[in-house]
């Protein structure tokens, strides 16, 4: 009998799948803005002391505004697809994110129409070709810093969603779904910036930073708990209903 590409788990499959590539490729993308969260929350700057460094805040990249996306539907591919699922959108994803880069390089590249150049000259943008080359132009360390940083973190995160899943014998979703993405986490957040930086700032600093962004990344994870539990059971009700016939072929 043949398999029905439309049915619901499919489907279901596909949009996470879609979710999830989208969300970690425009995560990249979005990381060349650094922001305050002190000042977008309209606080005053924490000025922290970490491991000898002062002056450490939630300065992060815009990327993290994603990522809780990512984290949730992490763990709900882990959940409904298991580790198969998992890693093959997670490889899938970064050679995406690696396409992305290199179509982006391209673009760097090609000569600039001279009126484009000069056009937002106004709006105290002088070379426009400078501006966006300076936007989207990381370098190297970073870029790869970033992709491994990603596989790493999806592989590592779906192996202990799964143990934990085990020891649990099915039981404590919150517990597998958080635990997971604390433990991946925290490995992300020190493999980017090894990758990246290390050799350029001080071994100290690289640590303070890493304390200072798996912080947030703790937070957030907490955060989502719940959006799990009510994703989770609108998936459920989602897939108790009767597949949608296959169309016949024309």
């Amino acid at each position: 009998m043949p398999l029905n590409p439309f049915s619901r788990a499919n489907t279901l499959y596909l949009v996470l799948g879609g979710l999830f590539i989208t969300s970690a490729l425009l995560a990249e993308f979005l990381g060349a803005k650094l922001f305050s969260l002190e000042a977008t929350l309209g606080l005053q700057p924490l000025n922290l002391k970490l491991l000898g460094q002062e002056g450490m805040g939630f300065t992060m990249t815009a990327g993290v505004l994603l990522w809780p996306v990512v984290f949730v539907i992490t763990d709900l591919l882990n959940e409904y697809y298991g580790q198969r699922g998992v890693r093959r959108l997670s490889f899938l994803a970064a050679a995406l994110i690696a396409y992305g880069f290199a179509m982006v390089f391209i673009a760097m590249q090609v000569a600039p129409a001279p009126f484009w150049q000069v056009s937002k000259q106004g709006q105290g943008v002088p070379d426009m070709h400078a501006a966006y080359n300076a936007v989207f132009g990381q370098g190297l360390r970073i870029i790869v810093g970033s992709l491994v940083a990603f596989l790493v973190g999806q592989l590592v995160d779906v192996v202990v969603f799964t143990r934990l899943k085990r020891l649990t014998s099915g039981r404590y979703l919150w517990l597998r779904a958080t635990g997971s993405t604390l433990v991946s986490q925290l490995i992300d957040s020190y493999v980017v910036l090894f990758i990246a930086f290390y050799g350029q700032f001080p071994l100290a600093l690289i640590m303070a930073i890493g304390m200072v962004n798996y912080a947030y990344k703790f937070v957030v994870a907490l955060a989502s708990t719940p959006v799990i539990y009510l994703a989770h059971r609108v998936i459920e009700m989602y897939l108790a209903q009767p597949d949608d016939q296959a169309p016949a072929p024309r």
